[in-house]
């Protein structure tokens, strides 16, 4: 039986709900919000759900974009499907958004990219099942490629969602900035290999530790407050 998801995406300010069953995506919709989720996030959860005349209890899971991405919008979608698979006794998966852009590729191998700020980016390289092939990491975009030249040229391509890798050397796609039906994709599959999970097991995949942690283990990585 092909589960009936919802899945989320609040990483960025481009979010997007879905709903899905199975690998078809029944709709998605794109929510952009330069000031977060929180507050836009049920009521457009409602009204999807209501067009298509859906109950939260006639759902079979839950699903989310787990990062990486905006530290506070990451938790947003996490936190809220964690909730809804909480008070309706459903599971709940959390997907890359790295491997949800892979989803969008055509080649063989797809190495998938995210603008990490602070001149690094998010990178992977999945395969055309989407497996891992090299882990995701947060590093300079020219030493990244550096690492892609390891692999065969041209079974290779770049998938990306707003970021510039047109100097790559390598054909590159730009996925839509709604992820949220990929997600769904990708969570269905987990659903019927039994990989679903309880809620609370749900964490987030921030690749890079936010400053607020790093400061918290380490005082001295703080900046310097300018004396008087």
């Amino acid at each position: 039986m092909s589960p009936r998801l919802l899945a989320l995406d609040t990483t960025s300010e481009f979010g997007s709900i879905a709903i899905s069953e199975g690998d078809r995506v029944i709709e998605e919709v794109a929510i952009e919000s330069s000031d977060g989720f929180g507050h836009v996030l049920f009521d457009e959860i409602l009204r999807l759900l209501k067009r298509h005349d859906f109950a939260l209890k006639d759902l079979d899971g839950f699903a989310a974009a787990a990062g990486p991405g905006s530290f506070t919008g990451v938790r947003v979608g996490l936190t809220a499907i964690k909730g809804l698979a909480e008070a309706n006794e459903r599971k709940a998966v959390a997907v890359s958004n790295l491997q949800a852009l892979a989803y969008f590729g055509s080649r063989r191998l797809r190495a998938t990219v995210l603008d990490a700020r602070r001149g690094e980016i998010y990178g992977a390289v999945y395969d055309s099942s989407l497996n891992l092939v090299a882990d995701e990491v947060v590093i300079a975009f020219d030493a990244w490629l550096e690492g892609l030249a390891a692999l065969p040229r041209e079974e290779l391509e770049l998938i990306t969602s707003g970021f510039d890798a047109s100097k790559s050397g390598y054909p590159v796609i730009q996925a839509p900035r709604a992820l949220a039906g990929a997600v769904a994709r990708i969570a269905a599959g987990r659903f019927q290999q039994g990989c679903a999970q309880d809620p609370a097991e749900i964490e987030a995949n921030y690749v890079r530790r936010s400053d607020a942690e790093l400061l918290w283990r380490d005082p001295r990585l703080a900046t310097p407050t300018a004396k008087s």
